[in-house]
């Protein structure tokens, strides 16, 4: 949905879930009770009531003064990210959203309708109420949308012209649009997606240094890892196996003298396992916050007790995914290292045996000595996002909302993090590929087809030229280089 190559809709169960749901709101409204995000004020206003006549008043006043976001526009496929996780938290049937707000969020997403949103404003409680308030504020007919890559239109004139008028809002539809995680876990899914292809692509990166430092694999015996049976370490462990079977170089050196590796290579299992796990931890996270309702207050439209179908909580708190991007941000930060400890391991040739720096003619020439500065650059700055960013709050709203979680800003730094651990792997895989060019013998089959891919953008580096273009090039092939991995290694 998010890169428009799927139509969106929902089933008919849900919209009857949303129609009974939409019931309990128009009985408050008859029945003249005062509830909170209904009839109400927001935040620290809640103590106000609203007149009937100026609620529709009330939901628009909200957008408008809560679009107040700064900074760059956010990607278009992370705002349909936001919007369908906007619909199938409505879908739940617990925002008592009128249906025609669905219904527009879905129209603008299959008309390839993309709201123009700034990314900085949420604070990660209350929602991300700042980004979906932009998002809104195009729903009404507002604000500005996407044209042309990261070009802005008006929004009236691009709704008009796909045949849509702009939404009318009802008692709390503004206030459910604005108040959830959405745009946290918009972008804490993009940043699943990269780490779901760059994790694998680390282990296989390992390998090919092995391979070039003439390392060995036993340390990823099964027994070892039966022993110490943490599920990270037992699938590192286990994609080494199959990734360095049928390596002639491997079997070359099986009796030499040499009696173990570094850590970098012995410990590879147990250092990018247990980063394994922080995604697996990720995963989970995020399995269950896209399949939840995270706005305020739920309605319960099957409650017997009527006092108790509407209920103020906290599910728009977004503490659970802002600590989880944080771990997955350290996590990728010690995978990183690891990665640079290698890459030191390859150059030094009184560790490798190989020539100084991988260079032709030595000396004269500083071969990828450089490589690993930029490496160590791109850690330095990786060392910075691994820094929690939900080791912060701030109280706003007249102290009515005194702790928040930071989890937009969070899983943004995790999205940046990914950028800079593509980086050092890339220059980790230029530095092995160079290497194995000094090996008469063949790698593993697995290694033979990362060469092959890193070769076809990345010619063999016969004397000192630049390698930039080719490291900002292996980087930005994450996708292409993962099919070297077979689907069972994943």
């Amino acid at each position: 949905m998010a890169t428009g190559n799927a139509e969106v809709d929902i089933s008919q169960s849900s919209w009857d879930r949303i129609i009974k749901s939409r019931k309990v709101v128009e009985d408050i409204l008859q029945s003249g009770e005062i509830v909170y995000g209904i009839n109400t004020g927001f935040g620290a206003l809640v103590n106000q009531t609203i007149s009937d006549k100026d609620l529709q008043q009330l939901q628009v006043n909200l957008i408008r003064s809560h679009a107040t976001g700064i900074g760059e526009l956010m990607s278009k496929e992370s705002v349909r990210a936001m919007m369908t996780a906007r619909i199938n938290s409505f879908a739940k049937g617990y925002s008592g959203v009128h249906p025609n707000v669905v219904q527009q969020l879905l129209d603008f997403i299959n008309l390839d309708i993309t709201p123009a949103i700034p990314r900085i404003g949420s604070l990660g409680a209350s929602g991300d109420l700042a980004p979906l308030s932009h998002m809104a504020l195009a729903l009404i007919g507002e604000g500005e949308v996407l044209i042309e890559g990261n070009k802005v239109s008006k929004t009236k004139e691009v709704i008009v012209e796909k045949g849509l008028i702009p939404l009318e809002l009802g008692a709390k539809d503004g206030l459910s649009l604005i108040n959830g995680t959405s745009q946290m876990l918009s972008l804490l899914v993009e940043s699943e997606q990269i780490l779901s292809q760059l994790l694998p692509l680390a282990d296989i990166i390992m390998c090919a240094s092995l391979e070039a430092f003439k390392g060995t694999a036993v340390p990823a015996d099964s027994r070892v890892h039966d022993a110490r049976p943490h599920p990270g370490q037992k699938l590192v462990a286990s994609r080494i196996r199959q990734i360095m079977s049928q390596s002639e170089i491997l079997a070359s050196h099986a009796d030499c003298g040499k009696v173990q590796d570094p850590y970098s290579f012995r410990c590879a299992p147990q250092v990018h396992g247990a980063v394994n796990e922080s995604l697996m931890q990720l995963r989970s996270t995020l399995e269950i916050e896209i399949n939840s309702t995270t706005d305020n207050p739920l309605v319960f439209f099957d409650s017997e007790d009527d006092e108790q179908k509407i209920v103020s909580q906290g599910n728009f708190h977004g503490e659970i995914l802002g600590l989880v991007a944080d771990k997955m941000s350290l996590s990728i930060f010690e995978l990183a290292s690891i990665s640079e400890r290698r890459m030191d391991q390859l150059l030094d040739n009184k560790k490798s045996g190989l020539p100084p720096f991988l260079a032709s003619n030595s000396g004269l020439e500083s071969g990828l000595m450089i490589v690993q500065y930029v490496a160590g650059a791109s850690l330095s700055e990786l060392h910075g996002h691994a820094a929690p960013r939900t080791a912060f709050s701030t109280s706003t709203s007249a102290g009515q909302e005194d702790h928040v979680s930071m989890g937009a800003t969070a899983c943004w730094n995790l999205l940046q993090a990914t950028q800079r651990l593509s980086e050092v792997l890339a220059c980790e895989l230029l530095i092995a590929c160079q290497a194995l060019e000094f090996e008469s013998l063949k790698p593993s089959p697995f290694i033979q087809s990362i060469v092959k891919l890193v070769r076809d953008i990345s010619p063999k580096i016969e004397s000192d030229r630049s390698t930039s273009s080719d490291l900002i090039a292996i980087s930005n092939a994450a996708v292409p280089l993962v099919t070297a991995i077979p689907y069972f290694l994943l």
